[in-house]
């Protein structure tokens, strides 16, 4: 067996990736990722240009983490000299008509209110004519209620997992990509990490596989309650560029009958628009690449009554994965029966965090504890142990 590499992360995506970089760090030539694809592949859920950050939050376990998700961030900005981050500002709005006829939704403008206010945010409550007077580009029909956070914006997604992969491989790591990892089993008080060409002896691992975690788990005795959705985004090849630069045009959030979130231009010469949790169930390996035409005509229809200029041609849409468990938290723990395998999933909402978590998974897996709050997000909690658990849908 290869004993080269005493910590073994499996899957270098948004998390996989983060977490080489922090244990390289301090580990160096210790550290061994293998991701089972090409390195920049659309088979996940952390390609592409651009995800939201935002110190706006709706639940205290993730106000707690936001500060130092942007820490961390720049802390890689640093490093590389490549910027990840862009500053935009972002709004909240809840059309609270609209939201009150809803079959579900369980996050509205009080609830962000409430939970900024405990965390010492700033921010701003805006009515539906300011938000007009502000962004023109919205149309409104005056039900609307919004909160506007000036430290929100994007992280370039794709640039970021490169941008790690580089710097843990400065700092000694080895990065294998197209070698898929066909068994995780223990050995004693080792892990042993089987792929078709070398079987690795380690002493702690991290799984970082996403739609792929229980495959992944599966000689470990453990099967995580989790769905798989496909979702997708669109980006529009706007003729307004300039109404919807960066500097002009803040990242949004939209709660309503159904839930939308945007970008200004940025990674394409267009906007992006995609719909929060508007997916249906499939599996990694029975997933299409296939764009949904309800939900690109249900974005269509949301564009021409509140944003008709972010609107254009269609450059493309594309799809991507959520991995859920029933209550939409992360997981990120080490395992009960096996406490030298830490394992993270991310509920399709984790890259604003991803560095941050990388960090938090070189702690667990090095020292076997954190100093960051991460108790929400154990694997004895409820709902990943209770069968009867209702799953909760966060829109």
């Amino acid at each position: 067996m290869n004993r080269d590499f005493p910590v073994i992360v499996i899957g270098c995506g948004g998390l996989g990736s983060a977490a080489c970089y922090w244990l390289a760090q301090e580990a160096g030539s210790a550290v061994l990722g293998l991701e089972q694809f090409p390195r920049g592949h659309s088979r996940g859920a952390s390609q592409d240009h651009s995800r939201i950050i935002r110190l706006a939050q709706h639940q205290d376990a993730y106000a707690d983490l936001a500060p130092d998700a942007y820490d961390a961030w720049h802390a890689v900005e640093r490093a590389s000299g490549v910027q990840l981050l862009t500053r935009t500002g972002g709004l909240v709005i809840e059309d609270v008509a609209e939201r009150a006829t809803a079959e579900t939704g369980t996050r509205n403008i009080t609830g962000y209110d409430d939970v900024m206010r405990r965390h010492d945010v700033e921010f701003e409550r805006l009515d539906a004519d300011e938000i007009v007077r502000r962004w023109p580009q919205f149309r409104l029909n005056g039900s609307e209620q919004g909160i506007y956070q000036a430290e929100s914006g994007l992280v370039d997604a794709g640039k970021a997992n490169a941008t790690h992969v580089a710097l843990a491989r400065a700092a000694g790591a080895t990065i294998r990509d197209e070698t898929p990892v066909l068994h995780v089993r223990p050995h004693g008080q080792y892990v042993e990490v089987v792929t078709a060409d070398e079987t690795y002896l380690a002493e702690r691992v991290i799984v970082t596989a996403d739609a792929w975690t229980n495959v992944v788990l599966a000689d470990l005795g453990i099967q995580l309650p989790l769905t798989v959705t496909q979702e997708q985004v669109t980006y529009y090849a706007t003729p307004h560029l300039l109404e919807f630069a960066p500097e002009r045009f803040p990242v949004f959030m939209w709660h309503g009958r159904h839930n939308f979130y945007g970008f200004p231009v940025y990674g394409e010469v267009a906007t992006k628009l995609g719909q929060h949790n508007g997916g249906f169930r499939t599996t990694a390996d029975t997933r299409t690449f296939e764009p949904d035409p309800v939900r690109e005509q249900r974005q269509l229809d949301f564009l021409a009554e509140h944003l008709p200029r972010f609107a254009g041609p269609t450059l493309y849409t594309k799809t991507c994965l959520y991995t859920l468990p029933p209550d939409q938290h992360f997981v990120l723990d080490t395992l009960p029966e096996h406490p030298n395998v830490a394992v993270a999933v991310g509920a399709g909402h984790a890259f604003k965090f991803a560095s941050l978590l990388g960090q938090v998974l070189a702690d667990l897996s090095l020292r076997g504890k954190t100093g960051h709050p991460i108790a929400d997000f154990r694997l004895d909690r409820p709902a990943l142990t209770d069968p009867a658990f209702v799953p909760a849908v966060h829109v």
